[in-house]
């Protein structure tokens, strides 16, 4: 796994900067919400809480293919 170092402003802190990257990362579909809930140090449960409250979607699953399986469900 890769580290790296970065220096952030003092108005911006570790952990602000862990979910903001953690969270772009999985909209952009480059983590799944585990890794990415790992990465911002929280549990996956917690982390989708979070994701709700920004207003991502958690799952990325489009109307019509739900309403064509509920349909032959």
């Amino acid at each position: 796994m890769l580290e790296m170092t970065i220096a952030l402003p003092d108005s911006i802190s570790e952990s602000e900067a862990r979910i903001c990257l953690a969270t772009k990362f999985f909209e952009a579909g480059r983590l799944s919400c585990g890794q990415a809930a790992e990465l911002a140090g929280y549990s996956k449960c917690t982390f989708m809480e979070l994701l709700s409250k920004q207003g991502i979607a958690v799952l990325d699953y489009p109307a019509d293919e739900l309403t064509g399986d509920l349909r032959h469900a």
